[in-house]
């Protein structure tokens, strides 16, 4: 703590900071990241952004969270987790576009939990681990849309029996809660494992929208299936130990060739040469030494035709 009680003093935010801190997602979705710059208290000159769809302030400072964050009315996404905060505002109710909303690593407590997120009926994941619960709010069970509920490293004894009767929760995290009984996290988790049902329908049965959903499902399956990849093919070495021993040799085989060729070419250049000396002084020579001469010109013709071959 600085000196006079006050806590440490976090940057500050200004609106033409934040704009510069919005980011497009991939899905096109507009993101305010404002995480991990030390910020200590909510800026609320990003409240003027108030069409953002997801909003960062996680691994910052803060310590309350205003009643007038219920003015993003289209925020999707809001991560708060590793901060300092103790209470949620009511306010948060109001925000009921709301499908995913980390509060984990802060110092919430049971009470810091109001009743108005029961009217968060869109949301789908809630993660309210590392905090300091020592039970889980009931209101939690009215949330009818959650698929994903985060409760880890807290003070839990035990879970209620709404949270098992939630009709489409797939992942349920409670590790490390002080259970009387080691068994008994185990237990609720396997008690909330749905089981698989199949209804057969004739399609006489089923109305027009229906049947076409299953045909369009059918022929996407069928073109996944279709776009499998075939069986693997036979390597075209099979009674090879190395199949670039083959490579190899062709490659020592063509370097060997090469080297004949250069060799043949300069002996080329320099019969040529031979040649063009021995035509231009024919005419001048006796008679036995123009004998040499045209001899020499045959051996010429002779081996420049031996190595072209």
């Amino acid at each position: 703590m600085a000196k006079g009680g006050k806590g440490p003093k976090g940057k500050k935010i200004t609106l033409n900071v934040a704009k510069n801190c919005i980011k497009i997602t991939f899905d096109g979705r507009k993101r305010l990241d404002l995480s991990k710059m030390g910020i200590t208290t909510f800026p609320k000159c990003i409240l003027r952004l108030s069409d953002i769809d997801e909003l960062d302030l996680s691994r910052n400072m803060i310590r309350k969270i205003p009643d007038s964050i219920a003015k993003f009315q289209n925020l999707r996404w809001l991560d708060l987790h590793s901060n300092y905060i103790d209470k949620l505002p009511e306010s948060i109710g109001q925000m009921t576009s709301l499908l995913f909303l980390n509060v984990s690593n802060n110092r919430l407590t049971t009470n810091g939990l109001p009743v108005e997120l029961n009217q968060l009926k869109n949301i789908r994941t809630v993660n309210l681990g590392l905090n300091h619960l020592d039970s889980v709010p009931t209101t939690l069970g009215a949330l009818k849309e959650l698929h994903e509920v985060g409760l880890h490293d807290n003070l839990l004894t035990t879970i209620p029996a709404s949270i098992a009767k939630l009709p489409k929760l797939k992942k349920l995290n409670i590790k490390r809660n002080p259970f009387p009984n080691a068994d008994e996290s185990e237990m609720f988790v396997d008690s909330i494992k749905r089981l698989e049902n199949l209804y057969l329908v004739e399609e006489k049965d089923m109305c027009s929208s229906c049947l076409q959903r299953c045909q369009q499902a059918r022929d996407k399956l069928n073109k996944i299936k279709s776009m499998a990849p075939s069986a693997p093919r036979k390597a075209l070495f099979s009674n090879l130990v190395s199949p670039n021993s083959t490579a190899k040799d062709a490659q020592e085989e063509w370097s060997v060739l090469r080297q004949k060729r250069l060799r043949a070419q300069c002996c080329l250049d320099i019969l040529g040469m031979v040649c063009m000396r021995t035509q231009s002084v024919t005419s001048e020579l006796p008679g036995e030494v123009w004998m040499v001469a045209s001899f020499l010109q045959n051996c010429t013709v002779t081996l420049t035709i031996h190595l072209l071959e």
